[in-house]
């Protein structure tokens, strides 16, 4: 399979909102919380449609994920929605207990994760947050490639019965995926064949990788690309074979490398057949203040880094062999 990189972009909270409707017309069940940030995380949509469903819990994020467990404890089907770095810092203690102990059906949709939220700051930046719900019994993880795939996730979502944290961008990015794409969880999306290296990418980071392996195949270098968009439970099976076959694993996040898909990628890797592995991320750090296409670049979250890391592991591959 090869993929082409759309001109087209979506914004994934955008596309939140719209889907949070359409569901919510299709079943009763469906309720929505959010914590003083409808108009960001776009569940005001939600809101307008469904008033009776729709709960703001204001600026208490604790309260806001107890309320939705003691719903999902009487057969409603809650989605919470608040910044990425309040859904999981603020609230994890409530998360863990009420949540993922307790096993109930409730989805966390984060918008505003990663060094793209810009402006805002470090304060508001979330680049822990995959750490902090991985480390998390019980607790699915999602990060949708594009705004397709964002909307196929969501569908699936409602019928899976799993504690789920699905984690949304402030900023629109390019659609990769085809309107007739099938989200499967737990699996891996083969986006582009390849021999002699392996990509392994999820949300906005996926069309990076997509343009890098294009950089990549006019050098003569053959690399595969993997949609890794469910971070757990995680593809471990395409990751052990993406090793073997390829000999070499480059990993791409908006998100620390502590923790991470990075994190998730060695563990397996480590344990089951050791190649040169390379994580593209924020390296231990806060982020800072500013326009969310030059923090990118600050930061070596680019197609170019992608593609030179790529470099780097094949010639460590070569002369391990």
């Amino acid at each position: 399979m090869s993929q082409t990189l759309c001109t087209r972009t979506l914004g994934t909270r955008d596309v939140y909102g719209d889907v949070l409707v359409r569901l919510g017309q299709q079943n009763p069940n469906i309720v929505v919380l959010d914590a003083d940030l409808s108009c960001s995380t776009r569940t005001e949509k939600f809101a307008k449609a469904f008033p009776d469903r729709f709960f703001n819990l204001g600026i208490a994020e604790q309260d806001m994920i107890s309320t939705a467990a003691g719903l999902a404890a009487f057969g409603k089907i809650p989605f919470v929605s608040t910044f990425a770095v309040f859904a999981t810092g603020r609230a994890w203690d409530q998360i863990r207990q009420s949540i993922c102990y307790s096993m109930q059906n409730v989805k966390i949709v984060a918008t505003h994760a990663g060094i793209t939220v810009g402006e805002d700051s470090a304060t508001h930046q979330a680049n822990e947050d995959i750490a902090l719900m991985r480390s998390l019994p019980n607790m699915n993880i999602i990060v949708p490639a594009d705004g397709i795939e964002t909307e196929k996730a969501l569908e699936y979502l409602v019928h899976d019965k799993n504690p789920v944290y699905v984690r949304l961008s402030r900023c629109k990015f390019p659609v990769i995926l085809d309107s007739d794409y099938v989200f499967q969880k737990g699996k891996a999306v083969l986006l582009e064949e390849g021999s002699e290296a392996t990509i392994i990418a999820i949300g906005i980071m996926v069309s990076r990788a997509l343009r890098a392996c294009e950089m990549l195949k006019k050098e003569g270098l053959s690399t595969r690309l993997l949609n890794m968009s469910t971070v757990k439970p995680i593809d471990q099976q395409a990751i052990v074979a993406a090793a073997e076959e390829t000999g070499c694993i480059v990993t791409a996040e908006e998100h620390s490398v502590i923790g991470g898909l990075g994190s998730a990628v060695a563990e397996i890797i480590s344990e089951r057949c050791p190649v040169p592995l390379k994580r593209i991320g924020l390296n231990d750090c806060f982020g800072i203040s500013g326009d969310a296409e030059k923090l990118l670049t600050y930061y070596g979250l680019t197609a170019e880094a992608i593609a030179q890391a790529v470099k780097d592991v094949v010639a460590r591959k070569r002369k391990r062999n």
